[in-house]
C-alpha cells in the first residue's frame, strides 16, 4: 500500500500565518512507546483529552488511535499557532500526515489574558516559573478567554481523508496530551503565543505605566529585547503586583573568616601577604559592623556618617586591626604622623573614634560663646574649695604641675589627658562632666 502523503506535504518551519507574520513553531521528537500508562496526568492534559473524546463520533477510532500512540507510531510533532502536525504510521506500513486545528485567540483576547495575568502576583510568578496552575486558567475563563479546548474545538485533517477523527489524528492528540504534561506552554503556542513572546509581553506590561499598552497594535506589542531589563523606578512602582521579595538574611554571629594567603607561591615584589590578610579581616569586620548598624532600630533616622580621610583611616585601621609593629609603622608613615606619636592617636581612636582623634590633633581656640560655656561648666563642677588649679590656653585647661589636662571638644564634651614621657596621652573616655573627666585624668 502506498503512503498516504507525498514528499513536500510535511515540512518544518518556513510557513507563514495568514496575516503574513512568521509563524512560531516548536518541533518535538517522537515519543517512545507508552504501554499500559495513561496519556495525561496534568489537569490541562486531561482537559485536552476530554475535548477529543467529546468531539469524536466514533469511539472505535479513538481506541485504535490510543493503540497507535501507545506503540510509538506517531512521529515528530510540530506545534504552531492554530495547528499541530505529525506523520503517523499505520500497522500495515502506510504513513499519513495528520493535522489537528485549534482556533487561535485574537489580539484583543490575548490583551485581556495578559492584563488579567499582570494584575496578580501569583499568576506572574507561575508563568515566569514555567507553570500554568488551574486557577490561572479559571481566572482567564472568567475574563472571557478560554484557553482549554472544548467540544468541537479540535478539528481533524488527515491525508487518509476521513471526515471525523481517524486513528491517526486521534493518535496525534493522545501524544500531544503527553507533551502538555511536560510543557503547558504548548497549549499557549497552539492558541497563538509562543513562550518567549508571551513572557516578553507580560514583562512589558509589568514594567510599563498603567494604560501604556492599551489599544496598541502589533508594533507597539513588540517583544522587549532580551536582556534589556527594567528600569529600577518602574519595577519599584509595580511593587504591589510583583511577587514579594524574600526576607533579608539575618545578621551573622561574627564576621566572615579572612582567606589565608600563606601559599607555596612567592608573592609578587612589593606585595606582603600578611598585610593583605589584615586588610581582608578589617573589611569583613567593617562589613559586619555596618550591617549590624543598618539592621538596628532607628537606623534610617540617623544622619549618614562622614567619610574618613586617609590620615584618619590609617589610625582607625591600626586601632581596630591591631597589626604587627612593622605594619603599624607603615600606617604611621602613611598617615603623616611621627612614629612616636602614633600610639597616642591609636588610643584616642579607641576611646572616641574620629571625634577623639580630632581633639588630639587640634590645638584650637574656642569662640567667645563656646569659651564662656566651658568656663561656666568648669565653675559649677566643683565646690569652691575643691576645684583644681587649672591654667587655660585655648581649649585646654592644664594642672599647675603640668601633668594633667582637660580638653574641651567641639562636641561640648571634656577629654582627659595625662602627660607620659613628655607627651600628652589620652587618659580615658570623654565626659559631659568636667569633674568626671578630671578624675579619669588623675586615674581615680
Amino acid at each position: 500500500m502506498s503512503d498516504g502523503y507525498e514528499a513536500g506535504d510535511f515540512a518544518e518551519g518556513g510557513d507563514e500565518r495568514e496575516d503574513g507574520a512568521p509563524a512560531q513553531e516548536r518541533t518535538f521528537p517522537a515519543l517512545p512507546p507508552a504501554p499500559g500508562r495513561g496519556f495525561a496526568t496534568s489537569w490541562w492534559g486531561r482537559a485536552w483529552l476530554r475535548a477529543l473524546e467529546e468531539t469524536a463520533l466514533d469511539g472505535r477510532q479513538l481506541k485504535e488511535g490510543r493503540r497507535v500512540a501507545r506503540e510509538g507510531r506517531v512521529g515528530a510533532v510540530s506545534v504552531r499557532p492554530g495547528r499541530i502536525t505529525a506523520v503517523v504510521s499505520a500497522r500495515d506500513g502506510s504513513t499519513y500526515r495528520s493535522d489537528v486545528l485549534l482556533q487561535e485567540l485574537d489580539e484583543r483576547e490575548w490583551d485581556r489574558f495578559l492584563d488579567m495575568a499582570a494584575e496578580r502576583a501569583g499568576h506572574i510568578a507561575a508563568l515566569l516559573d514555567h507553570e500554568m496552575p488551574s486557577h490561572l486558567i479559571e481566572d482567564a475563563a472568567a475574563a472571557g478567554i478560554d484557553l482549554r479546548p472544548g467540544m468541537g474545538d479540535l478539528e481533524p485533517e488527515c491525508t487518509c481523508e476521513a471526515w471525523d477523527h481517524c486513528p491517526h489524528t486521534a493518535a496525534l492528540c493522545y501524544q500531544v496530551a503527553r507533551l502538555l504534561d511536560q510543557d503547558p506552554f504548548v497549549l499557549l503556542l497552539m492558541r497563538g503565543r509562543g513562550e518567549r513572546r508571551l513572557l516578553a509581553e507580560l514583562q512589558r506590561r509589568i514594567a510599563a505605566p498603567a494604560g501604556e499598552h492599551d489599544g496598541g497594535g502589533d508594533e507597539e506589542r513588540a517583544a522587549v529585547p532580551e536582556g534589556s531589563g527594567v528600569p529600577a523606578a518602574q519595577a519599584y512602582a509595580q511593587g504591589g503586583i510583583l511577587p514579594a521579595l524574600p526576607a533579608p538574611p539575618g545578621l551573622p554571629d561574627e564576621p566572615g573568616a579572612a582567606p589565608s594567603l600563606d601559599t607555596e607561591t612567592d608573592p609578587e615584589e612589593g606585595v606582603d601577604p600578611s598585610a593583605l590578610e589584615m586588610l581582608a579581616r578589617d573589611a569583613a569586620a567593617r562589613a559586619h559592623r555596618m550591617l549590624a548598624d543598618a539592621l538596628a532600630p532607628g537606623h534610617e533616622l540617623r544622619p549618614v556618617a562622614a567619610g574618613l580621610t586617609v590620615r584618619q583611616d590609617a589610625v582607625r585601621l591600626a586601632a581596630e586591626a591591631r597589626p604587627e609593629p612593622w605594619i603599624a609603622n607603615r600606617l604611621a608613615a602613611g598617615s603623616g604622623r611621627p612614629r612616636a606619636g602614633f600610639p597616642a592617636a591609636i588610643a584616642a581612636w579607641r576611646l572616641g573614634g574620629s571625634a577623639a582623634l580630632a581633639v588630639l590633633d587640634e590645638d584650637r581656640a574656642p569662640d567667645a560663646t563656646e569659651l564662656a560655656r566651658a568656663r561656666t561648666r568648669l565653675a559649677g563642677a566643683w565646690e569652691e574649695d575643691e576645684a583644681p588649679r587649672l591654667r587655660a590656653e585655648g581649649n585646654r585647661w592644664t594642672s599647675a604641675d603640668g601633668n594633667l589636662q582637660l580638653r574641651y571638644g567641639p562636641d561640648g564634651r571634656w577629654y582627659p589627658y595625662r602627660k607620659e614621657n613628655g607627651q600628652w596621652f589620652p587618659a580615658g573616655p570623654s565626659d559631659d562632666d568636667p569633674a568626671a573627666a578630671w578624675a579619669e585624668a588623675r586615674g581615680d
